[in-house]
């Protein structure tokens, strides 16, 4: 149901995640890839940066509503709990300082370590 949900929303992006996009796609920002409205559990995140585990959410006027703000920092806990950061853009910082918009983005990015810089789980014993 995700996916489902996931390809209409790729179809129906706002004007502000469209623009997001064109500087987030195809590793322009320091060859980190991001994928948009991408199914993580139960959710879609609007781009996700898998390498870093980093969530960008756009935030139309609607989560400024007590309801929506409720449940949005339910979703960035459970996010979170399953080792993501989430941060948030207004649509219109992402339409009035794009710039600075992608500069937090980058900040993010350089905080967060790489998967790939993990260490690999420990392997089990073999039972002989």
């Amino acid at each position: 149901m995700a996916n489902e949900r996931a390809r209409a929303l790729r179809k129906n992006m706002s004007n502000a995640e469209w623009s997001l996009w064109q500087v987030l796609r195809g590793g322009q920002i320091e060859g980190f890839r991001f994928r948009r409205q991408h199914p993580i559990g139960v959710f879609v995140a609007d781009f996700v940066c898998l390498e870093k585990r980093l969530i960008i959410e756009v935030d139309g006027a609607q989560h400024a509503e007590p309801a929506q703000m409720a449940h949005d920092e339910g979703r960035t806990k459970w996010l979170e709990s399953r080792g993501f950061r989430v941060v948030r853009f207004w649509t219109n910082d992402i339409a009035e300082n794009i710039d600075g918009v992608l500069d937090s983005i980058w900040a993010a990015l350089q905080e967060l370590p790489s998967v790939r810089d993990r260490p690999p789980p420990p392997r089990r014993a073999k039972i002989t």
